[in-house]
């Protein structure tokens, strides 16, 4: 069991001696010399270092398949209400189908489509999109 530790004139805490053995032997009226020499006899021999088994095969294919994730980027941009509408509609859809997404994945997966048509295909679906005011609406009072 520990000492109580009392407080002294400055009404700080007195600190307890680390070494237990010692904070006994002055409650008990045994010398401190003898109480410090029983303790550092009492001390466990330190064990010899063991030597370290080599990685796992499971944690080396673990360090090689573990690929850094890719930094991302946080950007703002302002459309149009309907096509904002438009990404709601097809959050729905894939939710229908079992998959949930996000709004941020939709954008993705139509920068993969336009990416991969021929560059024809590609200005076709640019011209057709009409151009928006850029910046932030106005507050609505």
């Amino acid at each position: 069991m520990k000492p109580k530790a009392t407080r002294n004139r400055s009404g700080k805490r007195a600190h307890p001696s680390p070494d237990d053995s010692a904070n006994k032997a002055v409650a008990g009226g045994e010398s401190l010399q003898t109480a410090q020499t029983r303790h550092v006899a009492a001390r466990p021999q330190t064990a010899k270092a063991i030597p370290v088994e080599a990685q796992s095969a499971r944690a080396a294919r673990h360090r090689k398949d573990h690929v850094k994730q890719e930094k991302v980027v946080r950007d703002t941009f302002t459309m149009p209400r309907e096509d904002y509408q438009q990404l709601a509609v097809l959050k729905q859809r894939c939710l229908d189908a079992g998959l949930a997404v996000k709004k941020s994945e939709l954008v993705r997966a139509g920068l993969l489509l336009l990416a991969s048509e021929p560059t024809k295909r590609l200005l076709a679906a640019v011209k057709a999109v009409e151009p928006v005011k850029t910046g932030r609406p106005p507050k609505s009072k």
